[in-house]
């Protein structure tokens, strides 16, 4: 094994999760991938293709990176769409490759209307407004300066879309913030309407909007963490369960990261393990180690509380996660040796440890950990 470790992308799970959220959605939206943040860990040239086989053919990045990349491995029918930077020395190279991007700033629209005037190909935007996120997207004040320059520039400028995004449709303790953010997105898309300007899509959802707020999925949803076999908090999950609108976790966790035991030590009692003194044995003990440390994506923060798979049994990291490798405890395993498999994130056998069981005991968020992964980790597809 070259590296040391990899991840391992399951395309069942992929289909699975992303034929549900289509059924979520409804048949009316376009379907959008979210992939940006390295498709959420996933890895976006791995990934990617996977996708397409699943019958999607739009996919949505957060910068001009994020879509060269996409755009080396996509098909030629897929649509790219990015929804946040994008410098000024980039729109021409945007543009001339038929990617659509969120426009937020006066001086962003200024630029475009200038640059596109230069391409061979109209510039297709996506106006993003402000609708009591207070992140990005023209206020109200702004909308008649931006109809009038796309009027005036309607012959460069293709408006595609009208969007802007929920702050946090995943809480219920949100509930009226985003009631009133779609009330608020319907008068701006009807203003706009009654200037004649009516894009191709107006979209607002993303994989909490879809599950909790369907009726505001409109005309395309952009599904970010679902995809992935994750939802976007417990209380969402909970929620639909006890609807009765799902009868059990319909998600499936695509990645699984794993390894391998480098060596296996015995370790009398009394003595300190790893790194300072933060844990003793209280026993003759046996403990194994494994190449992957905070600098591949452990958590330091998962020292004494993290738990890899071994041999179908969940056994405790103890001491301190170095940057390179961590430690764990294999004692009451009766047979372990090295080359055996570890599972970081996964199944093996009937036991699992999921992103979430990370999250918990490390007080963050699945998406935090799953972008964590890095990028030169390498991935492979499995059924």
């Amino acid at each position: 094994m070259l590296f040391t470790s990899y991840i391992e992308l399951s395309k069942s799970a992929l289909n699975n999760n992303i034929q549900f959220m289509k059924k979520m959605a409804g048949d009316s939206p376009r379907y959008s991938m979210v992939i940006k943040a390295n498709a959420y860990g996933h890895g976006i040239e791995d990934l990617l293709p996977l996708v397409e086989s699943c019958g999607i053919d739009h996919f949505s990045v957060f910068s001009v990176e994020e879509a060269r990349r996409a755009l080396k491995v996509k098909n030629d029918y897929c649509d790219l769409m990015i929804m946040g930077f994008v410098d000024d020395d980039h729109l021409e190279w945007a543009i001339e490759n038929n990617i659509s991007f969120f426009v937020f700033t006066k001086e962003r629209l200024d630029a475009v209307c200038k640059i596109a005037k230069q391409t061979s190909l109209p510039a297709r935007i996506h106006i993003e407004l402000e609708t009591g996120m207070h992140r990005t997207g023209f206020v109200k004040d702004d909308l008649e300066y931006v109809a009038q320059k796309l009027q005036e520039n309607a012959g460069d400028i293709e408006l595609e879309g009208l969007c802007t995004h929920f702050a946090g449709a995943e809480s219920l303790s949100n509930f009226d913030r985003i009631y009133n953010q779609i009330g608020t997105f319907h008068r701006r898309c009807s203003w706009f309407h009654d200037k004649g300007l009516q894009p191709k899509y107006k979209h607002l959802s993303c994989s909490a909007g879809v599950l909790n707020f369907p009726e505001a999925s409109m005309d395309l949803v952009r599904v970010g963490i679902a995809n992935y076999g994750f939802w976007p908090n417990n209380e969402t999950k909970i929620l639909h369960i006890r609807n009765g609108q799902i009868p059990e976790d319909p998600l499936q966790q695509v990645l699984s990261w794993k390894s391998k035991v480098m060596s296996v030590n015995p370790v009398a009692e009394d003595e300190y393990v790893s790194y300072g003194t933060s844990y003793r044995t209280n026993r003759e003990s046996k403990i194994a180690t494994v190449p992957v440390g905070y600098g591949y994506g452990f958590s330091r923060n998962l020292s004494n509380m993290g738990h890899v798979l071994i041999n179908e049994k969940r056994v405790p990291v103890v001491g301190a996660v170095n940057m390179n490798m961590m430690v764990v405890d294999v004692t009451d395993l009766p047979i372990v040796k090295v080359g055996d498999e570890v599972v970081m994130i996964g199944k093996q056998g009937d036991k699992s440890i999921t992103i979430s069981s990370f999250s918990d005991m490390n007080n963050s968020m699945n998406y935090e950990l799953l972008t964590r992964l890095p990028a030169a980790i390498p991935r492979y597809e499995v059924d």
